[in-house]
């Protein structure tokens, strides 16, 4: 007899489907699992013996033969220790075959036989709703697999003997409640910013529009801090996004409690991290920083720091929205559609420009520490400032800074104007300014005469380059929706090129 449970194997955020085939025949004793299975596999042997022995089912004289179908679709990770105890368990009749055959099992065992929370329950419970099954998982995995449908069928037992005793009819287990994360009420706020005016208005027009943000200035100018306070002023999660994320977050582990969360991510990775690290990748193909800021903040502090082809790695998402993983035997697509902020110091000593300093190496100094990130990166960069250094009156005067809060509004009012133009325009309401189609932006972002004019003089004389005339467009695209207006002025454009060229006034083209 061939007993068959229901799992899955995960390819990026998707649950492809996997059936655990467990034959109990005369012959060798022993365990033998086939299928592709990596080290974690492999293992679960023991760990189900142990765990099955301690739940009181001793495992007979015979040999035992557990195939995981498609053998030649890779199997990792420990959530195929449930399966395979209730494969086996069905397998000796200690547990109704039936009863597992309208449910996706996933789940890592404990020797004592109670049940490890695992990653991956959220898109586990997904794929089990597409396949029309029920989910059962570990009652620590139990929240966040809840968050799938109101409809799908989900145990979430704390351990093996509460599995069986369910199935019995001697304990019911209820289902799981979806549980959220309460935000933090002491979040960072633009009003602690003193000074820095022009930052915060360009922090704001890049959190309107969805813009990459690069900030250049000498040590403790405040570029962090002005960092740290753009998660305070971004509009949440729309439901869609938010399912988008948490499934990312979900095959990383990192979904504490199965918690999920509105607030839109905000990563801020050392400058040490290998490209691996950004883009993703790893023994088992991992998602990186890029997805997991996903529809959020990837924020690179020290941006030259970073190896220069951990960077341009980054290229890509940028430009498409994902992260691709190729390896020899498969190949994974994880979601990246990132904001990228970036800080810097103008040059190794990091005092380039200030009054009174001169670098020791001279203008080596700052050539060859910009030269760190490359030209291609920077053309995918929509706005670049300078940040000066903050001065005393600045830090001495009462301060009049606006509140979070108030920035929030106008940000949410600009985002408000975005999603309806591109619900009519038949796109995703999700869409920003920054991440439309250059077909798009020239429809929608159309200058007026003085604009054009002014556009046309710019490109000129400043050498855009395709990507970076289109940038512009969708930086005045922002400002005007900023400013409630239905076409994009000369203002607009006039403001878009100041940022395109950092610290550059524009008497020539003006």
């Amino acid at each position: 007899m061939v007993a068959r449970v229901s799992t899955v194997a995960f390819q990026g955020i998707e649950g492809v489907p996997v059936d655990v085939q467990v034959m109990v025949a005369p012959g060798k004793v022993g365990i033998q699992i086939v299928g592709l299975p990596d080290k974690a596999v492999a293992e679960s042997r023991e760990r189900v013996q142990a765990a099955l022995h301690a739940s009181g089912l001793a495992l007979p004289p015979k040999k035992i033969t557990i195939n995981l179908a498609p053998a030649d679709l890779p199997k990792e990770g420990s959530h195929f220790d449930l399966p395979i105890a209730l494969g086996l368990m069905a397998a000796l009749e200690a547990i109704p075959a039936q009863a597992l055959a309208n449910y996706v099992v996933i789940g890592e065992l404990n020797l004592d036989g109670t049940l490890a929370f695992v990653a991956g329950a959220l898109p586990a419970a997904i794929g089990a709703n597409t396949q029309g099954k029920g989910l059962i998982c570990p009652e620590d995995s139990g929240a966040e697999a809840a968050w799938a449908g109101a409809n799908i069928d989900i145990l979430a037992p704390r351990s093996l003997i509460a599995l069986v005793n369910h199935f019995r009819g001697t304990q019911i287990l209820t289902r799981p409640e979806p549980a959220m994360r309460v935000a933090p009420e002491n979040m960072p706020d633009l009003a602690d910013i003193k000074g820095q005016e022009s930052a915060k208005r360009a922090l704001e027009v890049a959190a309107a529009g969805g813009h990459n943000l690069l900030m250049v200035g000498p040590p403790g100018s405040g570029k962090s801090m002005l960092a740290a306070r753009l998660p305070s002023i971004l509009p949440p999660l729309m439901p869609a996004e938010l399912l988008e994320v948490s499934m990312i977050h979900s095959i990383a582990g990192q979904l504490s409690g199965g918690k999920l969360s509105d607030r839109r991510p905000f990563r801020t990775p050392h400058h040490s991290a290998t490209m691996a690290a950004l883009t993703g990748g790893g023994l088992r193909a991992k998602p990186g920083e890029a997805s997991l800021a996903h529809n959020g903040v990837l924020f690179l502090d020290e941006f030259p720091e970073f190896s220069p082809q951990a960077l341009d790695a980054l290229r890509q998402p940028l430009e498409s929205g994902e992260c691709i993983i190729a390896r020899a035997n498969h190949r994974i697509t994880y979601p990246a559609n990132i904001q990228l902020i970036a800080a810097m110091n103008p040059c190794r000593c990091g005092m380039a420009g200030e009054p009174g300093h001169v670098c020791a190496r001279g203008l080596r100094c700052v050539t060859d520490y910009q030269a760190r990130v490359s030209g291609p990166l920077l053309d995918r960069i929509d706005i670049r400032i300078d940040v000066p250094a903050v001065s005393a009156s600045d830090l001495i005067r009462p301060s009049q800074s606006e509140s979070s809060a108030v920035v929030a509004r106008r940000v949410a009012r600009a985002r408000a104007i975005q999603r309806m133009r591109f619900m009519g325009l038949g796109s995703s309401p999700s869409l920003t300014n920054a991440k439309c189609s250059t077909s798009q932006i020239e429809q929608i972002a159309a200058p007026d005469r003085e604009g054009m004019a002014l556009l046309q003089d710019a490109a000129d004389k400043m050498r855009f380059s395709a990507r970076g005339y289109h940038r512009v467009l969708k930086v005045a695209r922002t400002l005007a929706d900023l400013d409630g207006a239905e076409t994009v002025g000369r203002i607009h454009l006039a403001e878009a090129i100041s940022y395109r060229v950092a610290g550059e006034r524009m008497p020539a083209a003006s």
